[in-house]
């Protein structure tokens, strides 16, 4: 392969990666533009089976109304010979073989017009379900696309050393290790009292046994017992 014929392809290649990007970016909004297509032309559809039915309904009319003219003629025909009058039912039945033949031509255009008609009608209702199922198909894909772009967003934020999300979570460590700190002076300035006025060494003294404790309910129930006893 020669060296400008590499260079055509990788240009074509190129090309069709960038065209298919922006096809991919453009997914949705194609999608959105081609379902509005597919609307208007079902919607044209219904209108030309409408006026298809329309000219089928004349031409059954006029079959009708020719069926009923033969019908006459051939009565007239009969009359006509009834009373040996063959010229006149010769020219009668030339206007049926007339009006036969029409009739004819009509009944076939009426059967195309119905035959259209069927196939006008299995058209647009393949089409309708057609489209309510792309339909679906879109709301899921738009739904998923949502979603998608949400958790990227989310993501973006919450990831990386300069997110808010772990921002947000060294400031609470901060503000927790100067609470403990706070709460460590306050223990100690407690114990500090405690020294200098003496509390710890009378609770010390207490738990050894040396100097007794407060009165209690018990204590002093038994003294008054014993003082009975004793007077």
């Amino acid at each position: 392969m020669s060296v400008w014929k590499k260079l055509f392809t990788a240009v074509r290649g190129a090309a069709t990666e960038a065209g298919e990007a922006v096809v991919d970016n453009q997914a949705l909004r194609i999608l959105d533009q081609e379902m509005r297509d597919a609307r208007a032309q079902l919607a044209n559809a219904k209108e030309n089976l409408t006026s298809v039915m329309a000219e089928e309904m004349a031409v059954r009319r006029t079959v009708d109304d020719l069926r009923s003219r033969v019908e006459e003629h051939e009565g007239y025909a009969t009359q006509a010979l009834e009373r040996g009058d063959e010229a006149l039912a010769l020219e009668v039945a030339n206007k049926i073989a007339e009006l036969s033949n029409e009739l004819e031509a009509q009944e076939q255009l009426a059967d195309g017009y119905t035959g259209n008609i069927t196939q006008l009608k299995r058209t647009i209702a393949d089409t309708e379900r057609n489209i309510k199922a792309m339909q679906r198909e879109l709301s899921v894909v738009k739904s998923t696309e949502a979603v998608q772009k949400a958790n990227a967003a989310m993501a973006a934020k919450f990831s990386g050393a300069d997110s808010a999300m772990l921002r947000a979570t060294d400031s609470l460590e901060r503000i927790k290790a100067k609470q403990q700190k706070r709460s460590d002076r306050m223990t100690a300035a407690v114990e500090l009292q405690k020294d200098a006025s003496g509390d710890d060494l009378q609770a010390k003294l207490k738990a050894a046994g040396i100097v007794s404790g407060a009165a209690s309910g018990n204590a002093v129930l038994e003294r008054l017992k014993a003082k009975k006893s004793g007077g």
